[in-house]
């Protein structure tokens, strides 16, 4: 599979799993460290079987990994597994920046035409 299509499945990968609410809160939940599947449980409106299921798929995706503690799993982000998604988004980013410097540039040259046709206009009458 070449690296195009690679980072593509990733990308989809990613964004399906961050497309759910309870996955994007869990992932806030984890944000500042790791946390086991009760802990994080008793900060959602949902069931432990449900957030167990939620974590398979973020797990899937690569967006976070466990450790078995004991009897506890305890989970928590996997940085990299965003890289794709950033990158996407990062590019439209850069698209926008390319096109408002390209639209100062344009304007920038517009009005040192303009000036310039005013002075030498100024200097002949």
């Amino acid at each position: 599979m070449d690296i195009g299509v690679l980072s593509e499945v990733r990308l989809e990968a990613t964004l399906d799993a961050l497309g759910s609410p309870t996955r994007r809160q869990i992932v806030r939940l984890l944000a500042p460290g790791p946390k086991s599947v009760g802990e994080i449980a008793a900060e959602l409106p949902v069931s432990r079987p449900a957030v167990s299921k939620h974590l398979r798929l973020l797990e899937t995706a690569e967006l976070v990994a466990h450790r078995s503690e004991g009897n506890r799993n305890v989970f928590q982000l996997r940085r990299s597994g965003f890289d794709s998604a950033r990158d996407w988004l990062e590019s439209f980013w850069d698209d926008a920046l390319a096109r408002l410097k390209l639209e100062a540039e344009n304007d920038w040259k517009a009005e040192r035409t303009s000036n310039s046709n005013l002075r030498s206009g100024g200097e002949d009458g």
